[in-house]
């Protein structure tokens, strides 16, 4: 298993926090990622919405379009991860309601 914690992912995160518009986020994904990773991404964000407002994984894949497995594999991050799921989506809701 490959460790998460190391000089170069900290780059990385250093670089994301560096961010300061929606516009530098997406000319940096952009390079850095495939649209199939961003979207991805975006898609298991919104699944971890939808689990925390307590859909069930039938709405969930009807509405984000993702599999069970993926509705699954979220759950299990948000009831048992580290948490960065809820801290996120608390913050994204201030947010959308500021």
């Amino acid at each position: 298993m490959q460790k998460l914690h190391c000089e170069s992912v900290d780059r990385l995160f250093k670089t994301i926090l560096g961010l300061q518009s929606l516009e530098e986020c997406y000319a940096y994904f952009e390079d850095l990622c495939t649209i199939k990773e961003i979207l991805d991404m975006s898609q298991r964000l919104d699944t971890a919405i939808l689990l925390s407002k307590g859909l069930s994984y039938q709405k969930i894949a009807e509405q984000v379009e993702v599999s069970s497995a993926t509705i699954g594999r979220v759950s299990k991050c948000l009831n048992y991860g580290s948490g960065g799921y809820q801290k996120a989506i608390a913050r994204l809701t201030e947010l959308e309601e500021a």
